[in-house]
């Protein structure tokens, strides 16, 4: 199969294909002359290329896929068990009656654990890389499982805000690790519909997690235990035979494949690593040092990267903690209706995203899908926000949910296309999570009680990040436009590689 690589059209073959050489400073070269063959893989043997893609797709995207729908579903069973039981319903037990709540105690347990998350993502990066994912990431999923069932077991809300600091740190190495070890399997033209199953896989089946939280929720009593408790329990006690499970599946970066459980043959891993290394030589990695490492840093559009996928995620968090909220107080839907509402949303979203991006690694294109995301998504905020119809409110959050969820992937492609480099990638990984974090700080606190029914503020800031990550796309789009161009005029090497060029 003839995979498609836009990078590559407008190069002369002799610059992109034969002896390319970085310059020494982003010298990542293969370190052996095994996979230095001058043999297109593809076109050699199409059938064999594909069957190995296809064993990678199921340990890559579909393992990871799932390992972040339970992080999807246990980040947000806190709002979940609020929205079931809220502060006035003590004849349920409810969590903010028995933890005794007051004042901003519930908003100190959502926002605690952002801060942590953040600030602990660079570090996390580079110890998967150092420790290997199967063993980092199978470890911190089963840590984080016994945390969520910590939560469901304290007695005290203090000492609940003690669990969600540690949930903070733990997550903090998941996503950004997950979107590393992603990234580093497949050639640039093939990443964006990895990136969207891997994604969207999760956000579908977490899509159903408040349905799934209100069937728990119906074990009250059960153990004497209140239902907001079997909640986290259940929850958790699934993470962490998930996290111990993972360990037999994950696998590692296509260097050590071998290592991961016979997963690939000697001749398979030839064949992925090769492919790499023709698209952008990053395969193997150069001894980490801190200075460069954190060198990276001075490049601007690595921030603006970054701020694509936090100002996105500003509406998926503000959507995921709230719109159970808004449909229950705004659009006047009961509690079982407005968990069971959003689902719908998430499976629009699911299937949106992953039209898109198939469509966007078969034309080579990143920049219109991530601007037309930005679009329906300012349309459905108004939609939910000035319509007066229900059901048409109900549809403005398909376009809000479609739209953001669809653009969480692109983010990651279209960063991870216009880099190179095993720790650029891995310090990209860390920012762009991280500012991930900053957009859930401002998530959850955009959509206010006091602002009900109609969450203005919640609303402007919505429209306000989606403006801006458009203006930031085409801001970047417009430097990579120029700088292929002097590119293919001799006059400036991308990324320290001869013949690599932006995809835009």
């Amino acid at each position: 199969m003839s995979v498609h690589d836009p990078d590559r059209d407008h190069t002369s073959p002799d610059k992109d294909m034969a002896a390319s050489k970085p310059a020494p400073e982003h010298d990542e070269r293969l370190s052996t002359s095994e996979f230095e063959e001058d043999v297109d893989i593809d076109t050699a043997n199409p059938a064999f290329v594909k069957r190995v893609k296809r064993k990678v797709d199921l340990r890559i995207c579909v393992v990871l896929g799932v390992l972040y729908t339970v992080s999807l579903v246990d980040r947000v069973n806190l709002p979940v068990s609020t929205v079931l039981y809220p502060k006035q319903n003590a004849a349920v037990a409810g969590m903010s009656t028995d933890l005794k709540l007051k004042g901003n105690a519930y908003s100190l347990l959502v926002l605690v654990f952002f801060p942590f998350y953040i600030s602990f993502q660079p570090p996390m990066t580079a110890i998967a890389r150092k420790v290997r994912p199967r063993r980092f990431l199978s470890f911190i999923v089963t840590a984080w499982g016994l945390v969520m069932v910590g939560h469901g077991l304290v007695q005290s809300w203090r000492a609940m805000l003690a669990l969600r600091v540690l949930l903070g740190i733990l997550e903090a190495g998941f996503f950004s690790s997950c979107a590393y070890v992603l990234s580093s399997w497949y050639i640039r033209s093939e990443v964006a519909k990895r990136n969207a199953a891997f994604y969207l896989l999760g956000s579908l089946i977490a899509g159903f997690g408040g349905i799934l939280a209100y069937g728990l929720s119906k074990m009250d009593g059960v153990g004497g235990h209140a239902g907001w408790r079997w909640i986290f329990i259940m929850e958790g006690i699934i993470t962490i035979f998930m996290g111990l499970l993972s360990y037999f599946m994950i696998v590692d970066f296509p260097e050590d494949a071998h290592k991961s459980w016979k997963f690939l043959k000697e001749d398979e891993i030839k064949v992925v690593v090769d492919r790499i290394n023709r698209d952008r030589r990053d395969v193997h990695a150069p001894p980490f040092k801190l200075v460069p490492y954190l060198k990276n840093g001075l490049d601007w559009k690595i921030w603006l990267y970054a701020a694509n996928f936090g100002l996105t995620s500003v509406v998926t968090y503000a959507t995921a903690y709230f719109l159970p909220i808004v449909l229950r107080q705004g659009l006047g839907f009961s509690e079982a209706a407005a968990q069971c509402l959003t689902a719908p949303c998430y499976a629009f979203a699911s299937i949106l995203g992953f039209a898109e991006s198939m469509i966007s690694d078969r034309i080579g294109l990143r920049t219109p899908f991530l601007l037309f995301n930005c679009v329906i998504e300012v349309i459905g905020i108004v939609v939910l926000g000035y319509a007066k119809a229900s059901g048409v409110r109900y549809f403005g959050a398909f376009l809000i949910i479609g739209g953001a969820q669809s653009n969480i992937p692109f983010s990651l492609t279209y960063q991870a296309n216009n880099i190179r480099g095993v720790w650029r990638r891995a310090f990209c990984s860390a920012t762009i999570v991280g500012a991930g974090g900053i957009g859930g700080i401002i998530g959850s606190l955009t959509f206010r009680s006091q602002d009900a029914p109609d969450y203005r503020p919640g609303l402007y800031t919505c429209i306000t990040a989606a403006c801006v990550v458009f203006l930031s796309v085409c801001i970047t789009t417009a430097d990579f436009f120029v700088q292929n161009k002097k590119q293919k005029q001799g006059r400036t090497v991308i990324e320290g590689l001869e013949g690599f060029r932006y995809t835009y």
